[in-house]
């Protein structure tokens, strides 16, 4: 420890600076508290899901234009109906699922954003779900059950959300 007026080292326990006669305070330490995981991520987690949620629309929005336009003019172009007919409505249904996918993941990057007490739990089926979606989906899967599936996060997920809800 050292006196701040002059430099000059001080013992510890010594109230006065031997040198210069200032008043020597206890020594201050500060320890920053770190966050936890969940806290620590929960931004990023977030908006991750927000972004992932952006491109599965835009997919979804273009699967859907696709199956619409160009599925539903190749019999005019001599191409067999059959192939359009199975198709149009299969992909539909992949652009709808989609999208819908795509609306829960914004649900889940808002409320996992403003700690929303069921953002964790919408996120964890996300995350199992958004597992098969390589390599975006992967990734952000993978880092959300990193961050939200272990008991400990569990309750410190709970504690944040009690903790700024009052």
């Amino acid at each position: 420890m050292f006196c701040d007026k002059c430099g000059n080292a001080v013992q510890l326990g010594q109230a006065f600076c031997s040198q210069c006669g200032k008043s020597v305070a206890a020594p201050v330490t500060a320890m920053q508290i770190r966050p936890g995981r969940v806290q620590a991520h929960m931004q990023m987690l977030g908006i991750l899901w927000l972004a992932l949620s952006a491109l599965n629309t835009i997919g979804g929005v273009v699967l859907y234009i696709l199956a619409n336009t160009l599925f539903g003019h190749l019999h005019e172009l001599g191409a067999p109906s059959a192939a359009p007919g199975f198709l149009r409505p299969l992909l539909n249904v992949i652009a709808i699922s989609i999208l819908v996918k795509a609306a829960f993941g914004f649900f889940a990057g808002w409320g996992l954003l403003q700690w929303e007490p069921w953002a964790r739990v919408v996120a964890l089926v996300l995350g199992f779900l958004s597992l098969f979606n390589i390599p975006f989906g992967t990734a952000v899967g993978v880092y959300t059950l990193w961050v939200l599936l272990p008991a400990q996060s569990q309750q410190e997920y709970e504690n944040l959300v009690a903790a700024r809800a009052a």
